[in-house]
């Protein structure tokens, strides 16, 4: 896709959302069931994804990892909104590898220390291009692609979170 078939197949959304902002407003969602052992599948646009623990907490390697499936999910997001970017900028990039890391200590899901936090620290995201465009056509790019990013903008700052538990039948 070019720069002119993006901004084609985006203008009337943008207008759109500029004369009735409420229609930008959509609802995601994600289902999933509890599976044999310590396991739950998630259904994916193509097929079922079967996480479990990480061995570190005593899984057995075989199921996906949720942190790895957060990291995936930037990824995703990262390197969709990367190529956008680079589409709407006229930036040829003739490949582009993305990589993600983090940090986990698991003595916090596993309680073994209560001081130590449960979840994935220090979130690093890289962004390797093959590409003749300028130094700061590239540090714009990954400017916008940080700004634009749903996943990485979401991870960043953090949206309000809930959780409910019911019981199902009474």
């Amino acid at each position: 896709m070019n720069t002119e078939d993006l901004r084609a197949l985006q203008a009337p959304l943008k207008a759109r959302y500029r004369e009735t902002p409420e229609t930008a407003r959509i609802a995601l969602s994600a289902q999933g069931r509890l599976g044999e052992g310590i396991s739950c599948s998630v259904e994916t646009a193509r097929s079922l994804v079967r996480a479990g623990l990480h061995p570190a907490s005593g899984g057995s390697g075989l199921d996906a990892c949720s942190g790895d499936m957060l990291l995936q999910a930037l990824i995703a997001c990262a390197g969709v909104t990367l190529s956008a970017v680079a589409t709407a900028l006229g930036i040829t990039l003739r490949d582009a590898e993305l990589r993600a890391e983090a940090d986990l200590d698991v003595r916090g899901t596993l309680g073994v220390d209560k001081t130590v936090p449960v979840g994935l620290q220090d979130i690093r995201l890289h962004i390797e291009v093959d590409s003749d465009a300028s130094d700061d056509a590239l540090a714009n790019l990954l400017r916008l692609t940080e700004r634009y990013c749903v996943v990485f903008q979401t991870l960043a700052t953090p949206p309000r979170l809930s959780a409910s538990l019911q019981r199902r039948g009474n």
